[in-house]
Formats: C-alpha cells, structure tokens, sequence
C-alpha cells in the first residue's frame, strides 16, 4: 500500500511539473502577425511589372521581429510573389531578403484556406501597386482580417495596402473602415506616379466611399493614422512608423 501512495504521489508531481513546464512554453511563446501581400504582377493594360514592395514588408517586420513577434505570409494564391521596390542598398531590404527563415516563408507564402485566424494576433496589408488588383475583392483574406479584428486583434494596412481593406465586413454587416479614421496613397500621390488612369479605382476616393473619415499630409510626408485597433499609412515612407504603431498597440 506504501508503495502504492508513492507511486500515485509521482505520478501527480510528475503532471505538474509538466503543466508548469507547459504554461511556461507556452508564456514564451511568440505572438504571430499575418502580413498579407499581393499575388498581382502587372499595372493594368500598361505591361509594367508590379507586386509587393518590398520595403513595406522589410521595414515594419524589422520591427516587430525585433519585438519578438513572428511574421507569417498569405497571399491570394500562396506561392511565390511578385516583388516591387527591389532595391537591396536598403539595410532593411537586404537584412529581410537574405534572412534564410523569412526568405523562405515569403517566397513559399500561405494561401488564405491554409490560415488560422485565430492564430494571430494582428494582419497587416503591405502595398505595391499590385495590391489594387487583387486584393480588395478577395473575401477569403477579408473574412480572415475580420475574424482577427473580432478577436481584438490589430488590422493595419500601407501605402496600397489599405485597398485590401476597403470591402472588409464585420458581423454586423458594416464596413470595417466606416466611420474611422483611415489614410493610404493619396489621389495626389497617384497622379505624381502618373498611375491615376491605370489603377482600378483610386484609394483615397474609395475609402471615403466605403465611409472611412480619410486624413493625409503632403506627398511622401509620413503619416500614421491609430484609429483604436485599425493603423494605416499613407505610403512607403510610412512603412516603418506602421510597424512601430503595431507594436505600441499590441503591448496594451
């Protein structure tokens, strides 16, 4: 009987250390951020080759893997991207793109049925011209961004990226935009590029549509707009500012 008791007494140390050693894998454990970029690869009818720009992916995953947060990748239809903004003399660009681990994930990215909302704790849209194609009627990605929303989770966007968030529908059957304050690339911004006839719609006026309260400052000027759980920028220079409002907004 003694020995009986003994053993039983193991046994049930044994299951605590385990769920103490559980709990705290699973406290250390790293958040997860969704970043969702653009399958599309050419500007409209012009024959230019587009995609994601790769500084609005480099530059706020800097910051939020420097945070401790890891970056997973969806796209429309997963695989490889196409990439814009290729330039590796920036810090940012080179570190990201010659980062084995993140090298692989963003050339092999998700497609949307193989993500799990609720794994995350925010999504965020990077830009690129290609982003205005295929992006704002994708309601698989859309329903995932609204699923993570619903889960107190951030929804962030830059530069074109804010396109992948114009069609957003929250339960209630409201846009996700209507009725904050929202910014992306200006109607100026895209007359300056010469791109105002070729893109689909243009940002600024769809996002007033759709009942964004949309705010900008002067061309290439960052400019970051916290509306509660809901961060765009205005363009690539914002890139980074974004990632840091990320941050700031998941450590409440």
């Amino acid at each position: 009987m003694k020995r009986i008791i003994q053993l039983i007494a193991s046994i049930f140390l044994l299951t605590l250390g385990n769920v103490g050693f559980s709990q705290q894998t699973n406290k250390h454990m790293k958040a997860k951020i969704l970043f969702v970029v653009t399958s599309h690869d050419t500007k409209g009818s012009t024959g230019e080759k587009t995609g994601y720009y790769l500084a609005e992916v480099s530059h706020p995953w800097k910051v939020l893997t420097e945070a401790g947060y890891e970056i997973d990748f969806v796209s429309p239809k997963g695989g490889n991207p196409p990439v814009d903004g290729f330039d590796l003399s920036d810090a940012e660009n080179k570190e990201f793109w010659e980062n084995e681990h993140y090298h692989q994930k963003i050339t092999n990215t998700m497609k949307p049925s193989e993500v799990k909302p609720e794994e995350y704790a925010g999504i965020f849209y990077a830009g690129g011209h290609g982003a205005m194609w295929d992006l704002p009627d994708n309601s698989d990605i859309a329903q995932i961004a609204a699923k993570i929303y619903e889960n107190n989770g951030i929804v962030a966007a830059v530069c074109h990226g804010p396109a992948g968030l114009v069609n957003i529908k929250l339960s209630n059957g409201a846009y996700l935009i209507s009725g904050k304050k929202v910014n992306g690339f200006s109607n100026e911004e895209e007359e300056l590029v010469k791109l105002t006839n070729v893109v689909p719609f243009l940002l600024e006026d769809q996002m007033k549509k759709q009942g964004g309260i949309y705010e900008k400052s002067a061309p290439w000027s960052e400019h970051v707009t916290v509306d509660g759980r809901l961060i765009t920028g205005q363009n690539p220079q914002s890139a980074k500012a974004v990632g840091e409002a990320i941050k700031k907004a998941l450590a409440k």
